[in-house]
């Protein structure tokens, strides 16, 4: 376990991405929330003596994501909490992990 919780995704989640009125994926596709989920993604990986894959793309992990969930042009300033949630547990599942 990399010791982040769903709590804390909310809180990151909330500072950074609540309350604007772009898309999910606009916010998530910015040069410095990209280079913090890659580096995050790095440390799990190594947490949990894991490779990253050599074809590791955030970008295109971020797409699978959204489209799974069907919230990629969702704007965040709309989203429920049980949105919220199902999005983390994505991001999660995948080894994207939040942390400042």
């Amino acid at each position: 376990s990399s010791g982040i919780t769903a709590e804390y995704g909310k809180q990151w989640y909330q500072r950074r991405v609540r309350g604007k009125n772009k898309s999910l994926a606009a916010i998530f596709k910015s040069k410095s929330v990209l280079e913090l989920l890659t580096k995050n993604y790095n440390i799990f990986c190594s947490l949990n003596n894991t490779p990253v894959p050599e074809d590791f793309d955030i970008k295109r992990t971020l797409d699978e994501i959204f489209q799974s969930n069907e919230m990629g042009e969702t704007r965040s300033r709309t989203m429920s909490n049980d949105q919220l949630l199902k999005l983390l547990e994505s991001f999660n599942s995948r080894g994207i992990h939040f942390s400042s």
